[in-house]
């Protein structure tokens, strides 16, 4: 795969972003694309390694040295063909996804790994720009029926396997636009939403029906969907925000990310009013969450010209190197600066809030914080505040990036499905069943808050078992099988 000694001859290379000045001055994405002869430099670094690893990374069982090899050799229909194999959405992914896949690149044990999510991306890119990509109905219909709640990346994924089956799907959204979080969650510098909907233009000239503005347990009750489909596959996601209680916690200023981001996403698109505008405009901003929605939460702030960003991590700072009790090829918990950290923020570590200040009217003003560390006791590590290390900081914007303790529980309820003790639904690891007859799960709704490509992979093997409870057999690939090339 690649060329022989591609590894020894070319340095990794990955996209340029344009000038902080310049970017933050607007929502488009800002990265610059790599030269037709540098991605094929990239794709020669591959190995042809005995086992590649990159294939435990990911989720999806992607085949990655065979496209890198055909990106190599400038065979890009031939690339995009293997890449939609086993990944429905390399658009989603080859701009949002971690790449645990090169964490895992053999070439990583020593040298830079392959840049393999860019190359994914830019296969996608030629894929569409070169008009490939387009919708292929099913030749027959089964005369079965499939509700998809939920239009995130799992929904999509099993909506598009499950109409390739030949089942007439019908994907229910509450929300007025399909996506899910990718939609709503995902600002548009990381993102830009026209991405979404050239796809989704695909699945429904493919068949596939959108019902949005639908809340299925409000506006449809479970019931009524049992009685219109033969299953129904819940891909909800993982929405329930985790909070912070603590005194002031009720102060305006003080917000969920997944209200401040969504109604900017909102904004973008063009909507003007809202009940409760979120702006940090002029506003001294604190981001508590050091992950994902919390750096989306920085470069948001950012470009509202906030007058500070500061960003609080309870997890003391990471190491830019691999720790040592994380080995090659697992995922490791190090030091990670996004595109938004380096717009400007003030970042701290081992730090904790214990008290949001308000003035007269209710207002938030300012915030209280103590230094923390991690004590092993027992075998087990221990948060404790280190005494006399109390500090206030204007504040008049707290954006809670905490993550998600699970998902919604009103549809699940209303179909008598058993959810876990983080409301997560119950559903199989080896068919995603639940206790319902009829009823399953993929993606965050089943797993609890996880990867775009661990939503992508449980929609696909969802699907798959799905069509085999309905049809007795299932001809759909499961994870890494790959499916007929169809791009």
């Amino acid at each position: 795969m690649g060329k022989t000694t591609g590894f020894l001859e070319f340095e990794r290379e990955i996209e340029q972003y344009q000038p902080v000045e310049n970017r933050i001055k607007g929502y488009k994405e800002f990265t610059i694309p790599l030269s037709e002869d540098k991605l094929k430099n990239q794709g020669a670094r591959c190995m042809d390694c005995g086992i590649p690893f990159c294939h435990s990374g990911c989720p999806l069982g992607n085949l990655i040295p065979d496209f890198n090899d055909a990106v190599y050799k400038g065979k890009w229909q031939k690339a995009a063909e293997i890449l939609h194999s086993t990944n429905n959405f390399p658009e989603f992914t080859g701009r949002l996804c971690p790449a645990p896949c090169e964490e895992a690149c053999v070439l990583g044990i020593n040298e830079d790994p392959v840049t393999i999510e860019n190359i994914e991306k830019n296969i996608v890119e030629q894929a569409f720009d070169k008009g490939w990509i387009k919708p292929h109905p099913p030749k027959e219909r089964t005369g079965k029926s499939v509700a998809v709640v939920g239009s995130g990346p799992a929904g999509l994924a099993a909506a598009q396997q499950l109409n390739r089956a030949g089942h007439a799907v019908t994907v229910y959204e509450r929300d007025e636009k399909p996506g899910g979080l990718l939609r709503y969650g995902i600002p548009d510098f990381k993102m830009e939403k026209n991405v979404i909907d050239r796809r989704l233009k695909v699945l429904e000239e493919e068949g596939i029906t959108f019902k949005t503005n639908t809340w299925i347990g409000k506006d449809i009750t479970a019931e009524e969907l049992k009685t219109k489909h033969d299953a129904i596959l819940l891909c909800t996601g993982a929405t329930v925000r985790r909070s912070l209680p603590i005194k002031g916690s009720e102060l305006k200023g003080v917000v969920q990310a997944m209200d401040f981001l969504p109604q900017n996403n909102r904004r973008v698109d063009g909507c003007t009013e809202f009940d409760d505008e979120i702006l940090a405009t002029d506003k001294n901003v604190v981001v508590i969450g050091g992950g994902d929605t919390g750096s989306d939460c920085i470069g948001t702030s950012v470009r509202h010209g906030a007058k500070s960003v500061t960003n609080f991590e309870i997890m003391g700072k990471g190491s830019k190197e691999r720790p040592a009790d994380q080995p090659w090829p697992f995922w490791p918990m190090r030091l990670r600066t996004s595109s938004s950290h380096q717009e400007g923020v003030d970042r701290h570590w081992s730090i904790s809030t214990k008290e949001f200040v308000g003035d007269k009217h209710g207002n938030l003003k300012g915030l209280i914080t103590t230094e923390v560390e991690w004590v092993k006791e027992n075998g087990r590590f221990i948060l404790k505040e280190v005494l006399g290390t109390e500090k206030e900081w204007k504040c008049e914007l707290a954006l809670l990036a905490l993550g998600f303790t699970g998902s919604e529980p009103l549809v699940a309820e209303q179909l008598g499905v058993k959810l876990d003790g983080r409301t997560n639904v119950q559903a199989s690891e080896t068919n995603y069943a639940t206790n319902v007859k009829g009823v399953f799960a993929a993606g965050d709704s089943r797993r609890g808050q996880s990867l775009i490509v661990w939503a992508i992979s449980e929609g696909r093997q969802a699907a798959y078992h799905v069509d085999n409870y309905l049809m007795g057999s299932s001809n759909l690939p499961l994870k890494g099988d790959g499916d007929l090339p169809r791009i």
